[in-house]
C-alpha cells in the first residue's frame, strides 16, 4: 500500500511577507491583485492567493490564510493581514523608508533571551527581512517617502493561548516566524527551535536551573514541587517560571542544549513511561519500544538479584521480590508494571537511577536531579 505524501505549508513570516508585498503592490498600482508570489529564504519561489484587498493613493491592505500544510499547526488557517501606508518625506535627497510594526494579535516581546529585543513586537530577524525586503522591492528607493507596514492576526490572542508565547515573554499575540518560510509536515524542528528559546530566556532572565519535563503533567507537578523551594539557585529564591521547559519527546537534544547553552542544574521530570524509555537510552522518547523497554527492565531486575546473592543480600523481599518479576513479564505497558508494583520504592529507585546516569552521560558536567511524577499527580521520587 502506497504511503500519501505529507503536504508541506508555510510559516507565519511567509505569509505576513506575502501579504506586506500585496499591499505595497496594489499602492504603488492602484489595482487589485488576486495573488502574489514572494522568494523564500532559500531561494524558492511561492504564491499566495490574496484576501481582503482594498486601497487608495495613500493606503493598502490584504491578508493572507496561513496554509501549514498537513502540519498540525495551531495557526492554520489563521489570518495573516498587512496594511502599507505612505507618506511623502519632504527633505531634499531623502530615500524611501521602510518601518515595520505589529498591530492586533502580534506578540510583543517583555523578557530577555529571545531574538527580538524586549519592547519590539514579536517578529522574528528573517521575517522582517522578508517583509522588509518584499515592500522595498515595489518601490524605487530615490522616492522621499515613508512605508510604514503593520502586520496583524485578527484571533492572535486567542490562538497564543494555546502555545507557550506568555511563558517566553510573548505577550498579546502571536510570534511572526520562520528561518525557511516552509512548515514541513510533523518536524521536529519546530520543537527543538522552542526548546532552544526557552532555555535562552530561562538563562537570560537569571535561573541557574531549567526543569525538562516530558508533558504538561509532569510539567504540573514539577512546578508543585520545586517551584516554590531553592534547589540548585544558591541564591535563596525559588526556581522561575521561566525555568519550566517541556521538552516534550526530545530529551536528547534538550540535554545537550543545556550543556551547550551553560545550564548549570537540570530536573527531568516525567512519568514512569516516559522515565523508562530515558533509562533504557533512548534520546527520543516517541519510538515505540515498549515490549523491548519491559525486556530490558526485566533483564535490570534479575541482575540486581544476582548481585544481591552475591553479598548475602535476602533476594525474598520486596527490593527483589518474585512477583516484580512477574508483573514485568506480564505487562503491556510501563505503567501497569507500576501499578502492579504499588509504586514500588526499589522499583522507583531503579529506573531513576538508570535515567541520571544516562542524563550525566549526555549531559557531562551538568547537576542532574529526576522527578517522578505519578499517574495521580503526586511526586513519587525526586533525587
Amino acid at each position: 500500500m502506497s504511503v500519501k505524501a505529507l503536504r508541506h505549508g508555510y510559516t507565519t513570516g511567509a505569509c505576513a511577507a506575502a501579504a506586506a508585498k500585496g499591499a505595497a503592490r496594489m499602492l504603488r498600482e492602484q489595482r487589485f491583485l488576486e495573488e502574489i508570489e514572494i522568494c523564500l529564504p532559500l531561494g524558492e519561489r511561492a504564491m499566495f492567493p490574496l484576501h481582503g484587498q482594498e486601497f487608495d493613493e495613500r493606503y493598502a491592505a490584504c491578508f493572507v490564510v496561513k496554509d501549514a500544510g498537513d502540519d498540525p499547526d495551531v495557526t492554520n488557517g489563521a489570518e495573516i493581514h498587512a496594511t502599507v501606508r505612505r507618506e511623502p518625506l519632504k527633505r531634499p535627497g531623502a530615500k524611501t523608508m521602510v518601518f515595520v510594526s505589529g498591530g492586533q494579535g502580534v506578540g510583543k516581546v517583555t523578557k530577555p533571551g529571545l531574538a527580538v529585543p524586549v519592547g519590539e513586537p514579536a517578529i522574528n530577524p528573517v521575517p522582517l527581512r522578508m517583509i522588509t525586503g518584499g515592500v522595498r522591492e515595489e518601490f524605487p528607493v530615490c522616492l522621499p517617502q515613508i512605508l510604514t507596514v503593520t502586520i496583524s492576526i485578527p484571533n492572535g490572542v486567542e490562538l497564543a493561548k494555546k502555545t507557550l508565547n506568555e511563558r517566553l515573554g510573548i505577550v498579546g499575540g502571536l510570534s511572526i516566524l520562520g528561518t525557511t518560510g516552509i512548515v514541513r509536515p510533523i518536524s521536529a524542528k519546530a520543537w527543538t527551535d522552542t526548546i532552544d528559546v526557552a532555555i535562552d530566556v530561562a538563562l537570560a532572565c537569571g535561573s541557574r536551573t531549567v526543569v525538562l519535563s516530558t508533558g504538561r503533567t509532569s510539567e504540573l507537578v514539577a512546578q508543585k514541587a520545586v517551584g516554590t523551594g531553592d534547589w540548585g539557585l544558591g541564591t535563596g529564591k525559588n526556581i522561575k517560571e521561566e525555568a519550566f521547559v517541556m521538552m516534550g519527546d526530545h530529551v536528547g537534544h534538550a540535554l545537550r542544549a543545556c550543556v551547550r547553552k551553560g545550564v548549570e542544574h537540570v530536573i527531568l521530570a516525567g512519568q514512569f513511561a516516559k522515565l523508562l524509555k530515558i533509562a533504557c537510552g533512548h534520546e527520543q522518547t516517541h519510538v515505540n519500544s515498549s515490549e523491548l523497554d519491559l525486556r530490558t527492565l526485566a533483564e535490570w531486575l534479575e541482575l540486581r538479584t544476582l548481585q544481591a546473592r552475591s553479598f548475602g543480600q535476602n533476594s525474598s523481599g520486596p527490593q527483589f521480590g518474585s512477583e516484580l518479576k512477574t508483573a514485568v513479564a506480564e505487562a503491556n505497558t510501563a505503567r501497569q508494571v507500576l501499578e502492579a508494583s504499588g509504586n514500588d520504592p526499589a522499583l522507583v529507585e531503579l529506573v531513576c537511577g538508570r535515567v541520571r546516569l544516562f542524563a550525566e552521560m549526555i549531559a557531562p558536567g551538568v547537576d542532574v536531579k529526576v522527578l517522578l511524577a505519578g499517574y495521580n499527580a503526586e511526586v513519587l521520587y525526586f533525587g
